[in-house]
Formats: C-alpha cells, sequence, structure tokens
C-alpha cells in the first residue's frame, strides 16, 4: 500500500516499482536538445508509466501537457521544488502546463479551510512558481473548489468506480470520510480536464511515487470511457476491440478506415467478436493506434481520453534523515525560509559523515545518504565538475561535514536570497497565470 496522504518514506524503490509496475525512466531516450536536467542525467527521475505518448511530442515538437498539483495544506519546502524543476523542462518543448491548486483536497484530508488554503496557495506556492521561473506563455493555475469542470468530470467518472477498488487502492475504511473518498476522483478530474479543454493529448503528470495510487486510478478510469481497446492477441499483430454493443460494425469500418491511414493495409474483421485485428501491428504500435482512435471518438462526439503518463522522482531526504515534509518543519527548508534561519537547520542536519573525524579521514564519508549533500545535488549547486568535487572529497576523507555544512550554507543562503528577490519582482503576475473559474 502507497498512501498519498502520509509523510512515510519509501525503503526499497526497484522493489516498490516491481510490485506497481511502474517502468525505469530511460534518460537515453529523451532528446539531446535542450540538454535534461540534473534530476533526469542523476536518475532522480527513475520511473515512469507510460510515457512514450508524451516522448514522442517532445520530439517532434507537437503539442502535450503538463498536469500538476498543490496541496496547500503547508509551506513549499525544496522537496516541491523538484516537480517545477520537471515542469519547466517540459516547457522548454512548448507544451500546456496546468497546475490544479487541490484546494478540495486539503479541505477534505486535512481539515484547512478554503480561504486558508487559498493564501498558502498564492503566498507560498505560486510566487515561488514565478520566482523559480514557471511563468511562461501556457501556464494555467486555478483551484478545485472554483473549476466547475473539474468537479463536474469528478462526479462522470465514479460512475466507473466502487468502493472495493477505492478500498483496494487506497486502504480507505469505516472510519475514512466521504470528502475524502471524493478527492481522489477530484484529482482524476484534474488530471483528465485538460483533454476536455484541448481535445485528446497526451498528458504528463510529475509526482514523488506516494502519488501513484491517483495516477492508476485515472489511468484505469481513462480507458473505462474509451469506445475502442487496442490489445495485443495471441495470433500476433494488434486487435481494436468496440465496447459499446450497438452499431458495432460500423464503429469498426470507422477504425479500418482511420487506422489505414496510418499505413496499415491488413485487416481482419470479426464483428461477432467485435473486433478488428491488425495484422503487422505490434505492442510498440499500441499508442500510436490507441491516440488515432481517440481522435476518431472525439470527432463521434465522445471524450477519447488519451490515458495520462507519468513520471516519478525519489524523495529528497529531510534534514532528520526522513521525507522532507511541510508538517515536520525541522526536516525541511522551505523556500521563504530566512537564509539564516535554512542554514542553523542546516547545520543541524544529519550527514553520511561517520562518528569522528579521524574515522571520516579514515574511511571517507558517504555522501549517498546525505541531506546536505543532496541539498547541494538536487537544488543549489548547478556546476557538475563542482558537484563531483564535492562528492570525491567526501568519499575520500578529504571533506569532513562541518566544512562541507558551511560551504552548502552558502549556497543555500545565496539561492534563497535570490530567490526572495524573484518572488517580490514577480508578485504582480500572480493574477495573470492563477484562473478564478
Amino acid at each position: 500500500m502507497i498512501d498519498p496522504w502520509t509523510s512515510s518514506e519509501i525503503d526499497d524503490y526497484k522493489q516498490t516499482m516491481k510490485d506497481f509496475g511502474i517502468s525505469l525512466f530511460r534518460l537515453d531516450k529523451l532528446p539531446e536538445d535542450p540538454v535534461p536536467p540534473r534530476l533526469f542525467r542523476e536518475g532522480i527521475v527513475f520511473g515512469e508509466r507510460g510515457f512514450d505518448p508524451v516522448l514522442e511530442r517532445m520530439r517532434s515538437r507537437e503539442p502535450f501537457a503538463v498536469m500538476s498539483g498543490l496541496m496547500p495544506s503547508g509551506r513549499m519546502h525544496l522537496g516541491h521544488k523538484m516537480v517545477i524543476d520537471q515542469m519547466m523542462y517540459f516547457q522548454e518543448f512548448g507544451c500546456r502546463v496546468f497546475i490544479g491548486i487541490a484546494d478540495l483536497e486539503s479541505y477534505a484530508t486535512r481539515d484547512v479551510p478554503l480561504d486558508r488554503a487559498r493564501d498558502i496557495a498564492i503566498g507560498s506556492y505560486v510566487k515561488n512558481y514565478l520566482a523559480l521561473g514557471l511563468g511562461r506563455k501556457g501556464l494555467e493555475i486555478y483551484f478545485q473548489s472554483k473549476r466547475l469542470q473539474v468537479k463536474d468530470l469528478a462526479l462522470t467518472l465514479g460512475r466507473k468506480v466502487n468502493l472495493s477498488t477505492m478500498r483496494a487502492i487506497y486502504g480507505f475504511n469505516e472510519q475514512t470520510n466521504m470528502a475524502h473518498m471524493m478527492a481522489p476522483l477530484v484529482q482524476a478530474g484534474d488530471i483528465l480536464h485538460p483533454q476536455l479543454k484541448l481535445g485528446p493529448m497526451p498528458v504528463v503528470v510529475p509526482v514523488g511515487i506516494d502519488q501513484d495510487p491517483h495516477i492508476r486510478l485515472c489511468r484505469d478510469l481513462s480507458q473505462s470511457f474509451r469506445v475502442f481497446n487496442v490489445l495485443s492477441v495471441p495470433e500476433g499483430g494488434l486487435g481494436i476491440f468496440v465496447k459499446p454493443d450497438s452499431d458495432v460494425e460500423g464503429l469498426l469500418v470507422l477504425a479500418r478506415e482511420r487506422i489505414a491511414k496510418l499505413g496499415y493495409l491488413e485487416f481482419k474483421m470479426i464483428k461477432s467478436y467485435k473486433a478488428l485485428y491488425v495484422r503487422g501491428a505490434t505492442r510498440s504500435d499500441t499508442g500510436r493506434i490507441d491516440s488515432e482512435l481517440s481522435y476518431l471518438e472525439h470527432e463521434l462526439g465522445h471524450n477519447g481520453f488519451i490515458s495520462p503518463s507519468s513520471t516519478y522522482h525519489r524523495f529528497i531526504r529531510g534534514l532528520t534523515g526522513e521525507k522532507m515534509s511541510s508538517s515536520k518543519p525541522e526536516t525541511a527548508i522551505f523556500l521563504d525560509d530566512d537564509p539564516d534561519e535554512a542554514c542553523r537547520k542546516l547545520k543541524r542536519a544529519l550527514t553520511g559523515g561517520r562518528d569522528t573525524a579521524e574515522e571520516q579521514r579514515v574511511k571517507g564519508g558517504d555522501p549517498g545518504r546525505c541531506s546536505v549533500f543532496e541539498t547541494m545535488l538536487f537544488h543549489t549547486v548547478q556546476d557538475t565538475a563542482e558537484i563531483e568535487r564535492i562528492s570525491s572529497e567526501c568519499r575520500s576523507g578529504q571533506r569532513l561535514c562541518g566544512g562541507c555544512k558551511k560551504e552548502a550554507c552558502e549556497h543555500l543562503s545565496a539561492f534563497l536570497a535570490d530567490l526572495a528577490q524573484k518572488r517580490d519582482m514577480n508578485a504582480h503576475l500572480v493574477d495573470e497565470y492563477v484562473m478564478e473559474d
């Protein structure tokens, strides 16, 4: 069980990927230009679901969208910034960006009033998003409570899921309030509603692995509302299956005409099976054919949702060694921290050093389990050669934790001071990007 609402750490990412069917993220598949940011190069973004349709759009520079959300129950910290870094990379390819402020979820799961959630969202998140550089053409930020389209879609999606499924995915029980149970459906409405606005389109959702239950539910729901289903068949090729019971032959004929335009010419239709078999197509063609059929469904008046994609990043190590969390201030560096206060916290942080300076000089430290090193690696030191030097000096015993913390504080102070200045410079842009409906 992965719980999106707790602060539990993941002990074994590889095992979790295996347990839940998450694919390894392949850096070598990304376009070389622009150069992927360090989060991708260092394997911090480690997993994905259904990313190939988005990848094809990145390569061809065709439209796709990025969807993310924030739950305004606490201040924004460095762990939250990792999603923004990914979104800014995707923006380099001209995608549309949607950010849903999950004020309904915050109320349902954390009892945060909507007016308080609004203050947190604007003051601690949106202003930092713009200061970090997310504000560009195609960015849209909205509140769940204000967007009727999201709430209506959540109710519609609820027709295709029952209590047993929600219990299996989320561990809900008799004590779970109904607003909490509704929150995942609202989030599915968030993820899918860009396709109501833009038509069928690949959408990628960058998340921490704790949010995977929402992705699994949403991908299942998107397929539940499709007219066509594309599957590999034992005898080879792909099968296109019609879900409705009416006008089966007409739908199969339309599918054949549409798929023939992609260059597939050998078909076998079996009306009694509600199936059209595409000879010569392979499993790797599934996404291409499925996308084309989604456009057809849209033309016929259906939603034609393309299943959303996702990327997964490792949690940044909190200052105490556990996951960084807004609800545990001692674990986190907040983006609106005063630099002096942030440095005081960093100097108390758990490191990968030895028990004594003498032992560290002999055996070296371990930057792989050091929250101070991760702060520099993930966020404040952009020069790869410098990061490699810091890591090497730590492992060899040349670098002791006291000196390293002092250097890390210099980088962190410069980062936070610059960010504060940019928050002030860009504060007037909030109304430009935050939609009120």
